[in-house]
C-alpha cells in the first residue's frame, strides 16, 4: 500500500508519549511519524470499533474517522468499551470522539453519524489510507469491500458471533478480496445477528486487537500483513486456525474481467426485500423562503440535526438542535410539533432529508427539508454564518 510520508520531527511530549514505539528498531521515529501522518476509517463504533478506536488512537494514528448512525444502548455496555452508563442515549460517534480526544489530543476525529450506503461510501473512503470493517451485517461488508477494491485501498476485516471470530486483510492489489472468499451472501435470516444469537463480551476485543495490529503494520510497513490469510478464533476451545485464501480470477469485482465496476444496491444483492411502505417523499424548501417565513414570524420549528461540534462552528438563530442519531430517542422533546410545521436542516441537506423521512414515519405531518442545508443559508441568506 501507499504509506503516508514521514512527517515533521516529533515534539518533546510526543517522544515521551510514544517512547515504547520509538524503542522498537522496526518502528523508530520514522514509523511513529508515519502513524501520526496516517488516516484510518472505522466502519462501525460497536463491539469491534470501540477497542479498535482506543488502540489506534493510543498508537498515535493521526486521523480517525468513525461511521455509525446508532445511539448507545444499555445492552452495548457489555462489550463496547468506549461507552459509559451515562452515555446511554447519546450518538455513538459523539461519545466515542469524546473518549478518544481525552485519550490522545494528537488524534483528529472525523464523525459520520450516518448509515453507509452506495451514495456516500466512495466519497468518505477516498480520504483515508486504510478502511477497517467492524460491521455486523452483510450488505455493508460487501459495500465496504467493493468500495475498497474500486479505490485501491486495503480492507481490514473482522467479524464476531457467539464465541467465534475471524480476521483478515483484503487488498485486491496484492491478494484476494472479501468476494473471493464469499462470492455470494447467505440467504437472509440464515445467519442470526449478535442480538439474536448473542456474543461473548470479551470476544470483540480479541478480534479487534488483530485488526488494530494489522492496521498499524499496513500504515508503517512493518511485518507481513494478513493478506491472503484468514485467522479463525474459537474462544471456548481457545484455538486459532489459519486458512490460506486465493484470489479468484473470476471474481466479479477484483477478477480479470470484473462485472462490478461501480457500487450497487447491496440490500437487494443480499436478498433484503424493500419495505412495503415506500419512503415518504421529502418536500424541499429553499433557504430564502425559510428566511422570509422567519421574518414574518411564521410559527414553525427549525430543527438542526447536525452534531454538536458542527453547531458550535455555525448555527441559524432560533434552531433547535437534536443530532440525527438521537432523533428517535429524543422525539418526545418535539412532540408538540407533531401537527405543526417542521423545517429540518443539516450541513448540506443529506442528513436532514433522512431526518424528514424518519419524522414522517413517526407521524409528523408537515415536514420540510432545507435544501442545501446551512451551507446554502450562508451563501444565499446570511454570509455572517460561517461556512465550514
Amino acid at each position: 500500500m501507499h504509506m503516508p510520508p514521514s512527517g515533521p520531527p516529533l515534539r518533546p511530549d510526543q517522544f515521551d508519549r510514544y517512547r515504547r514505539h520509538l524503542s522498537l528498531p522496526e518502528m523508530g521515529v520514522e514509523g511513529q511519524s508515519r502513524l501520526l501522518e496516517s488516516s484510518v476509517l472505522l466502519i462501525g463504533a460497536g463491539g469491534l470499533g470501540c477497542p479498535l478506536a482506543l488502540y489506534l488512537a493510543a498508537a498515535g494514528v493521526g486521523r480517525i474517522g468513525l461511521v455509525d448512525d446508532d445511539v448507545v444502548d444499555a445492552s452495548n455496555l457489555q462489550r463496547q468499551v468506549l461507552y459509559r452508563t451515562s452515555d446511554v442515549g447519546r450518538a455513538k460517534v459523539e461519545a466515542a470522539a469524546e473518549r478518544i480526544e481525552a485519550l490522545n489530543p494528537d488524534v483528529r476525529i472525523d464523525t459520520y453519524p450516518l448509515r453507509l450506503d452506495s451514495s456516500n461510501a466512495m466519497e468518505i473512503f477516498a480520504d483515508y489510507d486504510v478502511i477497517v470493517d467492524g460491521t455486523d451485517n452483510f450488505p455493508t461488508r460487501y459495500l465496504s469491500n467493493d468500495a475498497c477494491v474500486l479505490l485501491g485501498k486495503p480492507n481490514v476485516y473482522g467479524s464476531i458471533y457467539r464465541f467465534e471470530g475471524q480476521a483478515s486483510v483484503f487488498d485486491a492489489r496484492s491478494g484476494p478480496c472479501y468476494r473471493c472468499l464469499y462470492p455470494e451472501p447467505p440467504p437472509p435470516g440464515s445467519v442470526p445477528s449478535c442480538e439474536e444469537g448473542g456474543v461473548l463480551g470479551v470476544l470483540p476485543g480479541m478480534i479487534a486487537i488483530i485488526q488494530a495490529t494489522e492496521t498499524v503494520k499496513l500504515l508503517t510497513g512493518v511485518g507481513k500483513p494478513l493478506v491472503g490469510r484468514l485467522l479463525a478464533y474459537d474462544a471456548l476451545a481457545m484455538e486459532w486456525n489459519e486458512f490460506r485464501l486465493r484470489k479468484d480470477p473470476e471474481c466479479p469485482v477484483c477478477g480479470s474481467e470484473p462485472t462490478v465496476t461501480e457500487l450497487i444496491d447491496y440490500q437487494g444483492f443480499c436478498g433484503f426485500e424493500p419495505k412495503e411502505e415506500a419512503s415518504p417523499e421529502v418536500v424541499q424548501v429553499r433557504a430564502a423562503e425559510v428566511s422570509e417565513r422567519l421574518a414574518a414570524s411564521e410559527d414553525f420549528l427549525l430543527l438542526d440535526v447536525r452534531e454538536p461540534d458542527e453547531c458550535a462552528k455555525a448555527s441559524i438563530a432560533g434552531a433547535r438542535a437534536i443530532p440525527l442519531a438521537q432523533l428517535e430517542a429524543r422525539v418526545g422533546e418535539i412532540e408538540s410539533w407533531r401537527d405543526g410545521a417542521v423545517v429540518v436542516h443539516c450541513h448540506h441537506g443529506g442528513r436532514s432529508a433522512d431526518a424528514c423521512q424518519r419524522l414522517m414515519r413517526l407521524g409528523f405531518s408537515r415536514v420540510e427539508n432545507l435544501d442545501g442545508g446551512i451551507d446554502a443559508w450562508s451563501l444565499t441568506v446570511d454570509d455572517a454564518v460561517p461556512r465550514y
